[in-house]
């Protein structure tokens, strides 16, 4: 019996996301990156945007990787209902803004429906209490082309224009995690009404 409740409570801690990240409440870090919308470079400043509404702060390991394309097109198709909530949208990995300018304009992930900005030395998502890994030695992306920069955690923050927390995303496959961001947005949509 009690090996069977040792074996529980391991699995379920193995089963658990492993991020220490900020937390529903928490106040939010607030920066300015270098960004990329639609294939173009400008800056993104979360203050800036939390004037217009929430904003949905979605950190991804690199630009051209399965799952990170797959969330950016779930994002990009999925983009008039946030702002129908209210919401703006960026994306945040340590991409550098080359490969980012290229990522933002593409048809297929972003297709130039929101800003993803570069961290390309982690200090946001640090920030955002996130962990960061180092490059990966000889990493290749969708297009074979080497990645030559280190990762960040995916996780999602729904930031109020207050600056606070209001959701923290993680552990999620990268649509149910653009899903989760989504009813967020839309409960705090209907909140406000």
């Amino acid at each position: 019996m009690k090996k069977q409740l040792v074996l529980g409570l391991l699995a379920s801690f193995i089963a658990l996301p492993s991020f220490a990240a900020l937390k529903e409440g928490d106040k939010a870090p607030d920066f300015n990156i270098p960004a990329s919308y639609a294939g173009k470079s400008s800056e993104f400043s979360l203050k800036d945007h939390l004037k217009k509404g929430p904003v949905v702060v979605y950190f991804y390991p690199s630009a051209y990787t399965r799952g990170c394309n797959l969330q950016a097109h779930t994002f990009s198709v999925n983009s008039e209902k946030f702002a129908a909530a209210g919401a703006t949208i960026v994306g945040v990995s340590l991409d550098s803004i080359e490969r980012l300018n290229e990522f933002s304009a593409d048809p297929e992930y972003c297709a130039g429906k929101f800003s993803v900005g570069s961290d390309n030395k982690g200090k946001v998502a640090k920030a955002f209490e996130l962990e960061v890994r180092e490059a990966a030695e000889g990493k290749l992306d969708t297009r074979g082309v080497s990645i030559d920069h280190g990762f960040a955690e995916r996780t999602t923050f729904v930031i109020t224009p207050d600056g606070k927390i209001a959701a923290t995303i993680g552990g999620l496959t990268p649509v149910e995690n653009v899903a989760k961001a989504l009813e967020t947005v839309e409960k705090l949509s209907a909140k406000k009404s």
